[in-house]
């Protein structure tokens, strides 16, 4: 097929969930890389350039947020956070530092390999807006980044400037959860009275023009304590 192998390393001072992770991932097909701590981290990341990262927050040397933000200096590689702190404001700070998505433990390996498996889509898909055009839950949701027209059910659907970039931003990263913040800054609006509220009524319009049954949505989904992400397939 000569599709090349995606290499995912996996950061863990844990030497059975390094191993229970890595069958999991070669037997989905992945090649794997490992390391114990932050130091073995940065040094296997920068040997082997891994597609994606599997990195635990709790490593005996240099913190995983630490590591996550060295990475993130030099790649945007995508990163999922192991944690066993549910506490929100952790999870939160890892979104900060450019985690892209997080598990906490104890967690299935299914679970994991779902999280890895739509990520590394998401990342194939990531030049998919040059082709120009995203389609979601089998053509119900169409996205023209180009000529920047979005389908509902075969229909043009009319947002606003402020409701694409909610929505091209969403649906190019569909696993990630967006603080209100961040889609505020994506907003790039200078004005001032740009604040949570206001992010909360553009997802309502967006909502009640994209979605079937605005109490039940699919495409805007509601992470409680973090803010929005996109559910689109």
């Amino acid at each position: 097929m000569g599709d090349m192998k995606k290499r995912i390393l996996v950061v863990d001072d844990e030497p059975k969930i390094v191993e229970v992770v890595k069958s999991y991932l070669e037997r989905e097909g992945y090649m794997v890389s490992e390391a114990y701590d932050g130091k073995q981290a940065m040094e296997m990341f920068e040997k082997v350039n891994p597609s994606l990262i599997i990195l635990d927050l709790m490593l005996p040397d240099i913190p995983g947020e630490e590591v996550c933000r060295r990475i993130r200096m030099k790649s945007d590689v995508p990163i999922i956070m192991l944690t066993a702190k549910v506490e929100e404001e952790h999870i939160l700070k890892g979104f900060d530092i450019g985690a892209d998505d997080y598990v906490t433990k104890p967690f299935s390996p299914r679970q994991l390999m779902a999280r890895v498996g739509a990520l590394l889509r998401r990342i194939s898909g990531e030049h998919l807006p040059l082709s120009g055009v995203l389609s979601f839950n089998g053509g119900d949701l169409v996205v023209d980044f180009v000529g920047y027209k979005v389908k509902k059910a075969g229909r043009e659907v009319n947002l606003t400037p402020t409701e694409f970039k909610i929505l091209f931003a969403m649906c190019k990263h569909p696993s990630k959860a967006f603080t209100r913040e961040e889609l505020i800054n994506l907003i790039g609006n200078d004005d001032l009275d740009v604040y949570d509220r206001t992010i909360d009524s553009h997802i309502k319009n967006l909502r009640q023009k994209i979605e079937d049954d605005t109490k039940n949505p699919v495409y805007i989904l509601t992470v409680h304590g973090i803010g929005y992400r996109f559910g689109g397939e």
